[in-house]
């Protein structure tokens, strides 16, 4: 069973910095493809933060470029989001989420449980 626990959240001031970490486990038969990190905040629909492919390109939504990075290592099987001069808007749940390619047809997403980030102004 294909398991993503998350870990680095917490309660952060305006300006600070956290690190969120994924790890992903319980992957047989499949290879993961890409690796994202995904944030809901109440009220509000899931967005997708940041992402990366297994080639290593990535992608941010708009509203984080510049300030959060996205990485991987594969041999950890691990995903990273640095987040820097992190503002009250960036208050959310955040959530890990992994593509396994199991087949050229078959891919299945998977997601963590999630990871509180609360910015204080």
């Amino acid at each position: 069973q294909v398991q993503l626990v998350e870990s680095g959240g917490g309660l952060v001031a305006a300006g600070g910095s956290l690190r969120l970490s994924c790890a992903a486990s319980g992957i047989f038969g499949g290879g993961i493809d890409t690796l994202g990190w995904y944030r809901q905040a109440p009220g509000k629909q899931r967005e997708l933060v940041a992402a990366i492919t297994a080639g290593g390109t990535t992608n941010y939504a708009d509203s984080v470029k510049g300030r959060f990075t996205i990485s991987r290592d594969n041999t950890k099987i691990t995903v990273y989001l640095q987040m820097n001069s992190l503002q009250p808007e960036d208050t959310a749940v955040y959530y890990c989420n992994a593509e396994v390619k199991y087949s050229s047809r078959t891919t299945n997403r998977y997601w963590g449980q999630g990871t509180q980030v609360t910015v204080s102004s």
